[in-house]
């Protein structure tokens, strides 16, 4: 929180790109009260869709979603709005698990999916988050 301003972690896997995308372009202004960060071409995505800054890390194959886990056991993520496809197999199915679980252990909110996404967005938007210790 470099600025003082909540640091939300965006992902989705291939097929749910361009739904990532469409998703952050809808809710740009609510966005926009935050820092945002993202993996690979999903922050170049989300950046193009609503001009607002994204700090890309690696892909999450290369390694992308080991970062975003360990920026939330640093205390850098607030939040991670990850849009993964249940319905195709990724070869990187550890490191989801794996960011699952530090998102877990930190006690911050993780959401899979558009409609869990948009409500803690709206959430985060209105209510000052409270980082647990």
């Amino acid at each position: 929180m470099k600025d003082g301003r909540l640091v939300l972690a965006l992902v989705a896997h291939d097929n749910k790109k361009s739904q990532m995308a469409i998703w952050a372009s809808y809710h740009k202004d609510r966005l926009s009260l935050f820092r945002l960060v993202g993996t690979g071409h999903t922050a170049k995505l989300v950046q193009q869709a609503t001009s607002l800054p994204v700090e890309g890390y690696l892909s999450g194959p290369m390694g992308g979603d080991q970062q975003i886990g360990a920026a939330i056991a640093e205390g850098i993520i607030d939040a991670v709005f990850f849009f993964w496809d249940p319905l195709s197999s990724q070869p990187h199915d550890p490191d989801v698990k794996a960011l699952m679980r530090i998102a877990a252990v930190y006690d911050i909110p993780f959401a899979t999916n558009e409609a869990t996404s948009t409500a803690v967005l709206s959430y985060l938007a209105t209510h000052k988050l409270e980082r647990k210790e």
